[in-house]
Formats: C-alpha cells, structure tokens, sequence
C-alpha cells in the first residue's frame, strides 16, 4: 500500500482526506480513498457508480462527517486512477463482474490497516448497488446498508431487452465485446450533456461540482462501456435477483424521474426485504446524493437514522 494521488481541491472534502494504491489479489491496481475526521464513531463504505471516481463523493464525505461518520471510498478496477482494462481508457471494461469483489476485498485491508473505526456501514451507488448486494449476500462485515438507485435492473424497454441480450451475448463470441455498447461513446456525459437535458440531478450547483471536476482531470473520466461490461452486468442482475436479499437493515432511495437503472427491479428487491424500506424521492433524478439540498439532507438524515443506534450499541472498545 502506497500514498497515490488526491485531487482535494476538487473534492472539497474533510481536511483528513487521502488515497493509497492498493492491488487487489488478482493484481490489478486500484485507488482507495478515505477520510477519517477525529472521533468518528464509524466508517462508511461507499460505493460509486459507474464512470465514478473518489473526489466525486468529497462532499457527501462532510455530510457524514457532521454526522460522526468516517468515510472510505474506491476507483473501481477499469475506472477513475484505477488499473483501465481496455487500450481505450474512455471505454468502461470489465473481465468478470464478479471481479469487482476483489476490490472490495482489497478496500476493506486498507480499513483495517488504516484502523477506521468500526462498525463499518454501507452507502452504495448504482453500479455500486449492484457490487455492494453480492457483497452483502457473501458476507461482508456491514451492519446496515443504503442504496440510491442501484443497478439491480437497467432502464430498457420491454421490446428491447431480448436485443440487448442477444448483441451483449453475440458481442461476446464473436470477439467484439471491446466495442462500445450501442447508443454510447468515448465522450464524458456531464461534459457533453447540456444541464437543462441531464438525467442525474436537478441542482445546478451539484451539476456545476461534477463538471468542474471532470473538467479539470479528465484522466479520472470515463465513457459509455464495452458490449462485454453489458452481458457481464445483465448476468450479475439476473443471478443477484434469484438470491434472497440479506439480513441485513436497508433503506434504498429511488428518485421519481429516475431514467438509468430499473425502478421495477428496485421495487420488488426492497418488497421482499425483510427490515427494509423503500424511500421515493419526488422529482428526483438518478443521483439523489447529488440533489438538491433538500433532497441531500434527507438522504443523509436518514443514513445517520438507520446507523447511529446500531453504532451506539457497540462495545466501547469496538470504536
């Protein structure tokens, strides 16, 4: 483990914040970033979507810190400072979805050998959503979990849906799982997609964050994914939808506009949940920890809900 770069400047996250290079045990390298403010009683894990990258989640890091959260967060393989995995570094790649757990694996040495405190929480993202659910049913040391809008299913229409198995599924024999997955390209979406057009916030100042910091670093940027990250995806949704959600204590937020991952999906996953609950967000969009803040207040408020008594009934010597 060895200090990489950290653009705080972007972040404008906590003044604890720092990443480290870490490989993961198949070798890949990736980037763990955390911030860990004095006397937190815990440490959130969380988990970015798709394209995302650690200053991305700085100031949702001050949210929970103000409520006595660490925060650890990770450039997943194939994105952000990350190992990419293609020769083309805007084309989002994977091997095998469930590669992804190797960097949980990974992340979760460096809590360790960092001492953050414990009990460890879960904040998981979209494609985050989906990493963070397998990561659940396998075990991992979470006593609650947050999801906003995860990819438990991707928004397509009932008439398309054979289609997109079948060209994912050819792409794959036909050797053509590195090419871009229709309708995307090698172009950054918050730097292409006009704010009035955009299918992720209705803040102007959350948008403005996010431009900036891919304006900045565009290294850290990502496009559209190939065809193999598209059947590698609809294979995990569909094996993590015939397993029974986990034990474990779950709120998942869902925006009513949401236009990218399947609200249908997420409706039956949090109805079959024992303990869980489902929290609409009237008018919101895709990434709810990037709305209004309204809208952040209430999704934080509610972490800090579902968290805080579970913290407080730890042995002291746990923190």
């Amino acid at each position: 483990m060895e200090k990489a770069p950290f653009y705080d400047e972007i972040a404008e996250g906590p003044a604890s914040g720092r990443a480290y290079w870490v490989k993961a045990s198949d070798g890949v390298r990736i980037r763990v970033g955390l911030w860990s403010p004095e006397g937190a009683r815990g440490t959130v894990l969380l988990f970015p979507g798709r394209t995302e990258y650690i200053e991305k989640y700085g100031r949702a890091a001050v949210d929970l810190a103000a409520r006595g959260y660490a925060t650890l967060t990770i450039d997943w393989r194939g994105q952000g400072l990350a190992d990419r995995l293609s020769g083309d570094r805007s084309l989002g790649h994977i091997g095998h979805f469930t590669d992804y757990q190797k960097d949980v694996a990974a992340a979760l040495d460096v809590a360790e050998a960092e001492g953050l405190p414990k009990p460890y929480y879960l904040i998981a993202h979209s494609m985050g959503g989906a990493i963070g659910l397998r990561a659940l049913m396998e075990g991992a040391p979470v006593e609650a979990a947050m999801f906003t809008a995860p990819m438990w299913g991707i928004r397509l229409a009932a008439a398309t849906r054979p289609a997109a198995w079948a060209v994912a599924w050819g792409s794959v024999r036909l050797g053509l799982g590195h090419v871009f997955a229709p309708g995307t390209t090698g172009a950054t979406y918050v730097l292409t997609c006009p704010f009035e057009e955009n299918k992720l916030t209705t803040d102007r100042e959350m948008w403005d964050y996010m431009f900036h910091q891919a304006r900045l670093h565009p290294e850290m940027s990502l496009g559209g994914p190939s065809l193999h990250w598209l059947h590698e995806s609809l294979r995990e949704m569909q094996a993590l939808g015939r397993r029974a959600a986990p034990d474990v204590p779950c709120v998942t937020f869902l925006g009513t506009d949401e236009e990218i991952v399947d609200p249908a999906r997420i409706v039956s996953r949090m109805g079959q949940w024992p303990g869980g609950r489902l929290e609409m967000v009237e008018s919101g969009r895709h990434e709810v920890m990037m709305e209004t803040p309204e809208v952040r207040a209430r999704v934080f408020d509610t972490a800090a809900e579902l968290f805080v008594p579970r913290a407080r009934s730890q042995p002291a010597d746990s923190a």
